[in-house]
């Protein structure tokens, strides 16, 4: 059955096809269903015979293999590009190797074509586009009749235009044919009501021999300092703190949902091995792991999702568009501090399902950009991310339209500042810490580590 936003999306989007127009762009919240709106949409037009096949493309091996269960599933028909099938779906990397014959053999038909997480690709024109958008441009525009373009954070960290996408001449905002966010989706119980847990501490010194500096935030010490927040995420004892939190609400959770999960976002292979052994050895969880380097991880991320496994650790594996609804708590140490990708982490936790506990819970480190994404969750399109073009040549600008402690004031601020990666760290959670920095023989002392809770929605309706 579905929910009243897609069927509120599915008749928008057939009624624009049918009054002649070719583009359709659905911005919905992660979590909130839209691949089975876009199957339900494909299996109007197929009823209406509007078109013969469909083409998907997304961004992960992950996200195909869900799209493809899916249309398969509510189509009832085979999606697997082999003869007889109603379709396919395949990565946007695959673009680039299709060959000419594959082209014209889609012009013969009437075509539709969706794109899930849309903003991966950019470009109004060859001229700005990416590599990915390039070809959309070049290729499939050519040959389809319709397309469905899906994404739950409309716009680019570069500010550049999103392929098939309008925008506002006045602010360069976005122009969306639906919008369903997450203050909606949180409204109707198609979506959790996040919680995001930032991990700080109120006394940090660093020494030398002759000088001692304090910090009283993580924040104030990573922008201050020529220490690179990987000094943080890596070293064993924040990431014992993080990953203990973590384990506690996933405990209490599992006391109502027994099968609740929870997920672990390394900032890479090793560092997700490094993770993995102290989610085992030291809190005694079951645990599974996935990385960009396994080819059986499509296979495992399968077996968790219907396993009562209670972690998951991924490596580019598990970010946007996998269908995890048991996940309730995530612990996010990445690397990767953007605001589209810590929303479209938090979309993994978001998913309802029948269990009793709907908590979701998202563990991170509180830099300023963190905290900034953290408290306008509330914001579908936050202010920063615009389009802006002159009025010569209507060209897209990449520049961002500031707030105080916007994105881009936070990244150019320490842009050419160097970093230091060749260190040694020690935490005490009860206690202090130090950080050995080899070239600078500087030692950093930390005092206990706290948390604070973050709920954007607080005080709204929801």
């Amino acid at each position: 059955m579905l929910r009243d936003w897609q069927k509120e999306c599915v008749a928008a989007a057939l009624t624009k096809y049918q009054s002649g127009l070719q583009h359709f762009l659905c911005l919905a919240s992660p979590g909130a269903g839209k691949t089975v709106m876009a199957a339900e949409v494909t299996k109007r037009m197929l009823e209406l015979d509007m078109v013969d096949l469909v083409i998907c493309f997304a961004p992960s091996t992950a996200v195909v293999s869900s799209i493809k269960s899916n249309f398969s599933r509510i189509l009832e028909r085979s999606f697997d590009g082999d003869f007889g099938a109603v379709g396919a779906v395949y990565t946007y990397h695959s673009l680039m190797y299709f060959d000419k014959r594959f082209w014209d053999s889609l012009k013969r038909h009437r075509v539709l074509a969706v794109f899930d997480e849309i903003h991966h690709c950019s470009g109004d024109s060859l001229e700005n586009a990416n590599v990915w958008g390039g070809e959309i441009l070049s290729q499939v525009q050519q040959c389809v009749s319709y397309t469905l373009a899906l994404t739950g954070t409309p716009w680019r960290t570069d500010n550049t235009p999103i392929v098939f996408s309008n925008y506002t001449d006045s602010d360069g905002v976005v122009s969306c044919d639906y919008e369903y966010g997450l203050r909606e989706a949180i409204a109707d119980n198609v979506c959790r009501k996040p919680k995001i847990v930032l991990v700080n501490s109120s006394n940090l010194a660093i020494s030398s021999d002759e000088t001692m500096k304090n910090y009283s935030s993580i924040a104030d010490f990573l922008n201050e300092t020529v220490t690179s927040y990987q000094s943080i995420i890596w070293h064993p004892d924040a990431m014992r703190y993080v990953i203990k939190s973590g384990c506690e609400k996933l405990r209490e959770i599992r006391k109502f949902n027994p099968d609740a999960g929870g997920l672990v976002v390394a900032s890479s292979v090793e560092h997700a091995y490094e993770l993995l052994s102290i989610l085992e050895n030291e809190f005694g969880q079951t645990t599974t792991i996935v990385t960009y380097h396994d080819r059986r991880a499509i296979s495992k991320i399968d077996h968790y999702r219907h396993a009562t496994t209670e972690w998951i650790v991924s490596v580019g594996m598990i970010s946007e568009g996998t269908d995890i609804p048991r996940l309730q708590v995530c612990c996010h140490l990445s690397a990767v501090k953007t605001e589209l990708y810590f929303r479209q982490v938090l979309g993994r936790i978001l998913r309802v399902n029948q269990s009793i506990n709907q908590e979701a819970w998202l563990f991170t480190m509180a830099t300023d950009e963190l905290t900034l994404f953290s408290g306008r969750l509330a914001e579908d399109l936050p202010k920063d991310y615009k389009v802006i073009y002159t009025q010569e040549d209507e060209r897209p600008l990449s520049r961002h339209e500031s707030l105080s402690l916007s994105p881009d004031t936070i990244q150019k601020k320490y842009l050419n500042k160097p970093r230091e990666t060749d260190f040694k760290m020690e935490f005490n959670d009860a206690n202090t810490s130090s950080i050995s920095i080899s070239n600078h023989a500087k030692n950093l002392r930390i005092g206990s580590l706290y948390k604070q809770v973050i709920d954007a929605f607080l005080f709204s309706s929801v």
